[in-house]
């Protein structure tokens, strides 16, 4: 039985690449490790509207953070190692991996990413793309 979703309607034609973005996104991690933040920064004369994805990432170092883009993807990854040579009488800080995926509409890009106090900041900017409107002439069949 074919699957329906809100994207197969006869009325919106090419949004095959959205409806597999969604399952991606679907897929992607549930886990609430590492929490985040997503704001809007209001744009003004001299730049394009930011959105700004904060990350807690206590504990880890700009070693062991990884920020990928690929195919409008971005994903971010933690790496902690395990230090063998320390004795623990009470661990409640564990080294952990994580790995956190946003997929990025067309038009956004990823502008810088920053380190500061356990929290990762990634700016992302939107350019709002020209409004394009364009008349579409009916041609003339001739019979012959």
């Amino acid at each position: 039985m074919p699957r329906m979703s809100l994207l197969s309607s006869p009325l919106l034609l090419g949004f095959d690449e959205i409806e597999r973005l969604v399952d991606r996104v679907a897929k992607g991690g549930a886990d609430g490790y590492p929490p985040y933040n997503i704001e809007r920064i209001p744009k003004d004369e001299a730049s394009a509207e930011t959105l700004r994805i904060t990350l807690a990432v206590a504990g880890f170092t700009r070693d062991q953070l990884e920020i990928t883009l690929e195919d409008n993807q971005l994903t971010i990854r933690g790496k902690q190692d395990d230090d063998k040579t320390r004795a623990y009488l009470h661990r409640g800080i564990a080294a952990r991996q994580f790995q956190r995926t946003f997929v990025l509409a067309e038009g956004i890009e990823v502008r810088n990413a920053d380190l500061n106090n356990g929290l990762l900041a990634i700016d992302l900017v939107r350019h709002t793309p020209e409004r394009l409107i364009r008349r579409i002439e009916i041609g003339r069949k001739t019979s012959g």
